[in-house]
């Protein structure tokens, strides 16, 4: 498996349990190029979703399981290439997700102060990408503390719970955010935020958001805060009405919304306004982010949104782009750069308009960056069903390695963390918790966790 999140740690686990059923005998190696597994799970779900985050407890029983070797620290592309990795195992399946995010295709969202969400995101769930070793900045990355600090009105374009994630995270109070596992860098510059106006834009309406009812209610609960909705927003046209009717997440979320639109406001500290059938036209600013023309939007004859009626601009010193994540190439790997995913048929990977032998597909990669955590699962059946038939068939034949993986990557000089590393750094993060009275704390930079890989046994001296 390359990727050590939740699609391929469930390929693991579907494979692992199905050829124990027919009697195959297996072995699963999952890489990661980063020191520790768990993917999403650790650097995508936000801190404050404990209940979620504790899924990475289901993932390790599998990656400690007999048959299963963890592989951290080895990326794939420049460690190994994907045809040496090919040639060390009988199948590869790519798991690594979608890093990159979707672009606007407006003016000025390469601006100064314009970030997207993934960058706000891996800053806060302490990715070592964007937590350098040095403290500086990361190549490529805006430095977010001191743009937190330095805004007071921040629009965030998106109708997902990635952007929910990231309002509640800029709102919410630190003194909630501290019971997290949230790096303490990142918790102390939070204590320095100037955010107090958050403006969230969806081009469509309250219908057609993505947003989970309890991910929405969620923000309506946070203390010292309004939540601001224009009723002439919730008043339905026969698509929407229809929608509402057939989807019971968008009839709920419709109901959430209509309860806060008849809300009186407060004198709270923070406020955050939902503005629905609201296009982002450009980012305005010269040397930094001061705002985003907008205009309202509908539905053509065609289904596609379009922009109607007058411009106008919200303020903002901040802008938020969390209009979906998007697959990047893996060097030597097929790739379709149109829509952002290994070509596939039910998980089977197509390299130059055939099947290829040998190679598959889970996860985000195969599928796009669509559904909850748990959709990977039943993706990742579907791969092992496929996987297996090739098996039946012959079309996948097992043996035949030029070099077994684990001699391969010894000779190249490489020292991956497997999973005795990982328990180690998970018991120096729970040490460094409870140092400060919390349950845990994320090692954000590559040098403490690979520190943490080489310290005492969990419970030793």
């Amino acid at each position: 498996m390359v990727g050590a999140g939740p699609s391929g740690v469930y390929v693991a686990e579907a494979l692992t349990r199905e050829a124990a059923r027919s009697g195959l005998d297996v072995t699963v190696a999952v890489l990661d190029r980063l020191p520790v597994p768990f993917g999403l799970v650790r650097y995508g779900v936000a801190p404050d979703h404990p209940s979620i985050r504790s899924i990475r407890s289901t993932l390790e029983q599998t990656l400690d399981a007999p048959g299963v070797t963890f592989y951290g620290d080895v990326h794939i592309g420049r460690d190994l290439t994907v045809d040496e990795l090919r040639a060390s195992v009988d199948a590869v399946v790519y798991a690594y997700g979608a890093a990159s995010d979707r672009r606007l295709g407006i003016e000025g969202e390469d601006l100064p102060g314009s970030v997207a969400a993934p960058e706000l995101v891996t800053w806060y769930t302490g990715h070592p990408d964007v937590h350098p070793d040095d403290g500086g900045v990361a190549p490529g990355h805006p430095w977010v503390p001191g743009l937190l600090a330095s805004a007071r009105e921040v629009v965030v374009i998106g109708a997902g719970n990635v952007a929910l994630d990231v309002v509640r995270v800029l709102v919410r109070g630190v003194d909630e955010l501290s019971a997290t596992d949230m790096p303490d860098e990142v918790l102390e510059a939070l204590t320095t935020r100037g955010v107090r106006e958050v403006h969230l834009l969806a081009r469509r309406g309250p219908a057609y958001t993505a947003f989970t009812t309890k991910e929405l209610r969620e923000l309506g609960d946070l203390a010292d805060l309004d939540v601001v909705v224009d009723p002439a927003d919730l008043v339905l046209d026969e698509t929407s009405t229809l929608v509402a009717e057939q989807d019971r997440v968008a009839s709920r979320n419709l109901a959430v919304l209509a309860q806060w639109a008849g809300r009186p406001s407060t004198e709270a500290t923070h406020r955050v306004h939902l503005h629905f059938w609201t296009s982002p036209l450009a980012v305005l600013g010269t040397d930094r982010v001061t705002g985003v023309q907008v205009t309202r939007s509908a539905v053509d004859a065609d289904g596609r949104v379009r922009p109607v009626g007058e411009p106008w601009t919200i303020p903002a010193d901040l802008v938020v782009r969390a209009v979906g994540y998007r697959g990047l190439a893996l060097p030597g790997a097929p790739y379709d750069e149109s829509t952002g995913r290994i070509p596939h048929a039910e998980g089977r990977v197509i390299r130059d308009g055939a099947f290829s032998p040998g190679e598959y597909v889970t996860g985000w990669i195969k599928r796009g960056p669509t559904g909850v955590i748990g959709t990977n699962r039943s993706d990742a059946v579907e791969t092992v069903v496929s996987l297996l038939e090739d098996v039946d068939r012959g079309v996948l034949v097992p043996g035949g390695h030029e070099a077994p993986l684990g001699p391969l990557l010894a000779a190249r000089g490489l020292h991956p963390l497997g999973m005795a590393e990982w328990h180690r750094i998970d018991a120096a993060e729970r040490a460094r918790g409870q140092e400060h009275g919390r349950l845990r704390t994320t090692l954000a930079h590559r040098g403490e966790l690979l520190d943490a890989a080489d310290g005492p046994e969990p419970g030793g001296a």
